[in-house]
């Protein structure tokens, strides 16, 4: 059963209905339908039936239908009482209201599908007293509820006052016919004029429950006034917010009409509004920049709807936007100077030490463009295109001010991009226009803050990039660092191509694993390692130290910093493969200077190796690779980090067990537990080499343990290690303290070739040791180190793990307890 719209003048319109049989109705003494004491009683969902009233409704259920069906052969009366809950199918005594109303069916419309239509006319108002048969449908035992009322002034007076109310609802209520209001008028009896006024107006199904079982027609009365009242404040203050809208829409009308008779005036006046003023700006602004055919083009479109829009318009200040956008880009505008490669070099060596794959490759580029220019006049973009190189080293080694130095040489802007944690390709490409807020991307906004088209263009840390659910940033970046396509690079925003093929792009990374291979294989890969003592001490002095200076407020004479404290320092206080860690020592140790300075105290003051320690107290670091191999089972290993090189300790072990078993620690991923395995199989097989007996390793646990168990440590170049280690403990010969090795080996004891070795050899020189066993295949990779490191280090080049023994272990030696 459904909720109709309640009206007292609905009737049911069909074409098919059902004539109601002729059936002689008991009446009353007053003409009034004589009500049996036990009726039919059928549940209303959210309808409630009131006395007096004409309610359409739906029958559906099947146990209804039949109610409806038994009633048509009798008197068509039964008792109507609405649910409390109506999402109950099958109402049952205590699922209903105890008040309803008896109502004779006036109509019934019967629908093809099963359920009926009927309209029932309100006669009484009941109380279900018991229900006296729940199946095939309800059957209640019911009693009349009088509601006798005496005719009083103030009765009348509540009579006219909801009258009026309901008069004025009608009025701003347009769903409800305004006849309803003359139909009250006319209604003399105050308990009709309630009924009627209670079933017209919209209330929620408990509220009108409460109405009927009201017991006064007084009562009933009142609470239809503060019905009443509610409902007019909520239409009236509805129109009120629809009135504002609509005067807001008719002034915004108003003025655009005045906006037009005011143009109109002013084109006779031969004067020019400030819509038009603006529009001629842009254009005049257009024709004097170097745009592209196809920019030219959308510039032209944009400003013709942007003559046509009102200002008022949402749309007018997006396309001004995007139209400075346009213009404010450095179409065709390149700041490069005539190229002067001695001079060029300069600059490099002042900002820069060392360094001179980098220097070389900057000045072949140079001297390269010097020639095409002066020969080849008129050679194409593709010959003429930019080197996108790719600056590849631990932190603090000086990839990101490297760029600033090559722009200056250059004579050009310099733009730095940083990529790190960046997961969303709208920053590269930038957004579409559709958006609100949308904005070019990173590319084409660091081209317009360098005011130039042909920059230095930075991607700092291009090896952080990240993937998110917007997109991949480095499948992005495969246009921009693409010279076959990024002369056509077009930004998503602007949605034109514009020329990036004279910008200079130099990404920077400290590592290449994660960096893409498309992405990689689109650029030339420079690759910066980390600096020798001797590099660190020239580089303090010519750039360090200076630079702290003037930092903290010093002059060059007010303090002296000796070459002794500055080895002091990059031994005892930092461990790194740059110098950023060294050039913040540095500035601590001038900042208590300028204190010293600022209490008072008389200059100038000297910083010595004795006593470097009172401004920085005690070293953090010591050289302890010596003291650690005090036993055989230790050996130094050399790794790479993306930091730069370090050293290693490898431990090992033989303890009697049931069981011979192999067991490794220090959290060591799985190709390095696989070089372990392959060490221990080829020294248990190269027993008689070493002099061992073949049952050494019998009912014995190898362990293999590399300290700093929190670090996760993996790869293959500490296989010679592993194996000297294992040969060190079975033997009792202890390994050199002044050896470090690196290597891959195989079961038949051939060492590998591994990578990095510059900065592995950096950081057995930083430990002092002075002895390094690398691959015979890594031989090439020494021309990389300045021939001074060179010339303090010892290196022995294996083909084969026999020759790695035969230089690390040392002569046997009892086990200490």
């Amino acid at each position: 059963m459904a909720d109709q719209e309640n009206t007292n003048t609905q009737t049911i319109e069909a074409s098919e209905r059902e004539a109601p049989e002729t059936v002689e109705t008991r009446v009353d003494d007053e003409g009034r339908p004589s009500i049996p004491d036990v009726l039919p009683l059928l549940p209303l969902k959210e309808v409630i039936v009131y006395p007096f009233a004409v309610q359409p409704f739906l029958v559906g259920q099947p146990r209804s239908v039949r109610l409806i069906d038994q009633i048509m052969k009798g008197d068509r009366l039964l008792a109507l009482v609405a649910q409390k809950d109506s999402s109950i199918e099958q109402a049952g005594p205590d699922d209903i209201y105890t008040e309803g109303t008896v109502g004779r069916i006036a109509q019934l419309l019967r629908r093809p599908d099963g359920t009926i239509m009927v309209a029932v006319q309100g006669i009484e108002r009941v109380r279900v007293r018991r229900v006296v048969q729940e199946e095939p449908y309800l059957v209640a035992e019911i009693e009349v509820v009088q509601e006798e009322y005496e005719q009083t002034v103030e009765l009348e007076a509540m009579r006219r006052n909801a009258v009026e109310l309901f008069q004025r609802l009608l009025s701003l209520n347009q769903q409800l016919p305004e006849e309803l209001g003359q139909y009250a008028t006319s209604i003399p009896d105050p308990r009709h004029v309630a009924y009627l006024i209670a079933g017209s107006i919209r209330m929620d199904i408990e509220t009108r429950q409460e109405i009927l079982e009201l017991p006064t027609v007084r009562e009933k009365l009142v609470r239809l006034t503060d019905v009443l009242n509610h409902e007019l404040q909520v239409l009236e203050l509805g129109r009120q917010i629809q009135s504002q809208a609509q005067e807001t829409m008719t002034k915004a009308q108003r003025e655009y009409f005045l906006r037009e008779q005011l143009r109109a005036i002013q084109q006779e006046l031969g004067e020019e509004d400030d819509q038009v003023a603006e529009v001629n700006r842009l254009r005049e602004q257009a024709a004097e920049v170097q745009l592209s055919e196809e920019a030219r083009r959308q510039v032209d479109r944009e400003l013709g709807r942007l003559e046509r829009l009102p200002p008022a318009s949402p749309e007018h200040s997006i396309i001004r936007t995007y139209i400075e956008m346009m213009l404010g880009l450095p179409w065709g505008v390149y700041t490069e100077s005539e190229i002067n490669v001695p001079r060029a070099r300069e600059v490099l060596d002042e900002d820069h030490y060392d360094l001179e794959r980098i220097k070389d490759r900057i000045l072949e580029y140079l001297s390269v463009r010097k020639l095409k220019a002066q020969r080849m006049p008129d050679a194409d973009r593709a010959e003429m295109r930019e080197p996108i190189l790719c600056f590849v080293g631990p932190p603090g080694v000086g990839k990101t001010s490297l760029g600033q130095s090559i722009a200056r040489s250059l004579g050009r802007k310099f733009v730095r991009m940083s990529l790190g944690g960046v997961r969303d390709e709208a920053e590269v490409r930038g957004h579409r226009r559709t958006y609100i807020g949308a904005m070019p991307g990173r590319i084409i906004q660091g081209i317009m803050r360098a005011e130039s088209a042909d920059p230095v263009f930075m991607l700092d840390e291009v090896d952080k990039l990240s993937v998110g659910y917007q997109g991949d940033p480095a499948a992005a970046l495969l246009e921009v660092l693409d010279p076959e396509q990024n002369y056509t690079f077009r930004d998503n925003y602007l949605d034109v191509p514009f020329d990036l093929s004279r910008v200079m792009f130099i990404a920077t990374a400290n590592t290449l694993d994660t960096i893409p291979a498309p992405l990689r294989d689109r650029m030339e890969i420079l690759e910066l390692s980390g600096y020798t003592e001797e590099e660190k001490l020239r580089i303090a002095e010519q750039y360090l130290i200076p630079r702290q200076l003037r930092a903290n407020g010093l002059q060059a004479e007010e303090v002296h910093i000796t070459d002794d404290a500055l080895k002091g320092i990059i031994r005892g206080y930092t461990r790194e493969a740059g110098v950023r860690n060294l050039e913040r020592t540095i500035g601590s140790v001038l900042r208590k200077v300028a204190r010293r300075y600022a209490e008072g105290e008389q200059g100038p003051f000297e910083v010595t190796e004795e006593n470097v320690s009172e401004y920085l107290r005690r070293p953090y670091f010591e050289v302890e690779a010596v003291e650690r191999i005090d036993r055989p089972g230790i050996a130094t290993g050399l790794v790479w980090t993306p930091v730069g090189g370090d050293i290693v300790y490898v431990e090992a072990s033989l303890t009697p067990s049931n069981e011979e078993r192999l067991i490794l620690t220090g959290q060591l991923g799985d190709v390095m537990r696989e070089s372990a395995q392959a060490a221990l199989t080829y020294v248990r097989s190269s027993w008689r080499s070493l002099g061992l007996d073949p049952s050494t390793f019998d009912n014995q646990a190898v362990h293999i343990h590399v300290p700093g168990g929190a670090v996760p440590k993996d790869g293959p170049s500490a296989g010679v290690t592993m194996a000297s280690a294992l040969a060190s403990v079975a033997t009792g010969r202890p390994v050199r303290s002044d050896v470090a090795m690196t290597g891959e080996i195989t079961l038949r004891g051939k060492v590998l070739p591994v990578g990095g070795i510059k900065e592995k050899v950096l950081a057995a020189h930083r430990a002092g040791l002075r002895t390094v066993i690398l691959p015979r295949r890594n031989e090439r990779d020494l021309e990389d180190l300045r021939d001074e490191l060179r010339g303090e280090m010892t290196f022995v080049f294996a083909e084969n793990v026999d020759e790695v023994f035969a230089t690390a272990l040392g002569e046997p030696q009892a086990v200490p307890a």
